[in-house]
């Protein structure tokens, strides 16, 4: 079956970009695009989809408001911001809002297509300097002595994986450890940094 995507996005011509990219793919289907906010929190939970695509700047109520709304409304729906903004400040208070990747415009149409199956199967994309950006916040997170947020080694090579959008399987594979140890580093990762989710646990670092 096709992963359902919604659109927020308020240029027209871009918007209507997105939507063919995603009614000419075979693997998904646009069920919806808005051009606010405030649109899609009407529409969007009545059409229940897998994936959202949402940008930043929005007239009236932004983007990062809307992701924090919709991922009160829809607890299973994968947020991808898709956006012009590449700052430390837009790029945590989007992760912790809710939103489990984050791709900078322009895009390629198959980057778009890999980045959406990739966060509906629970991966965490990035484009590329995005994700240096987190890494480097990460990196310099770990050198900082924080009481019970202190990461052992094994996990912050854990975590580096992650923030770089890599699933739990291939991390297990790229570490040479098996699943369940990697779940069990995920879950002392959680609770040292007082987190639910990979995002959230993006979002700490970002915040170095």
């Amino acid at each position: 079956m096709p992963i359902t995507v919604a659109i927020v996005e308020d240029d027209a011509p871009l918007r209507a970009s997105l939507s063919g990219i995603l009614q000419r793919a075979a693997n998904c289907r646009c069920v919806g695009a808005f051009a606010s906010a405030e649109d899609a929190l009407r529409e969007i939970p009545g059409l229940s989809p897998q994936v959202v695509l949402m940008d930043i700047n929005l007239p009236g109520m932004d983007g990062v408001q809307c992701v924090r709304r919709l991922a009160e409304l829809l607890s299973r729906v994968q947020i991808l911001m898709l956006t012009v903004h590449d700052d430390p400040d837009s790029i945590f208070e989007s992760l912790s809002a809710g939103a489990s990747g984050y791709l900078l415009k322009p895009v390629r149409a198959a980057e778009l297509l890999a980045a959406i199956k990739d966060v509906y199967a629970g991966g965490a994309p990035m484009t590329s300097n995005i994700a240096r950006k987190v890494v480097q916040s990460f990196k310099r997170a770990g050198s900082e002595a924080d009481d019970g947020k202190q990461l052992s080694p094994r996990e912050r090579d854990v975590l580096d994986y992650l923030v770089k959008g890599y699933s739990y399987k291939e991390t297990a594979d790229q570490m040479g450890i098996s699943y369940s140890t990697v779940h069990t580093h995920i879950e002392h990762i959680y609770q040292k940094l007082h987190v639910q989710s990979r995002a959230q646990a993006v979002a700490k670092y970002l915040r170095v």
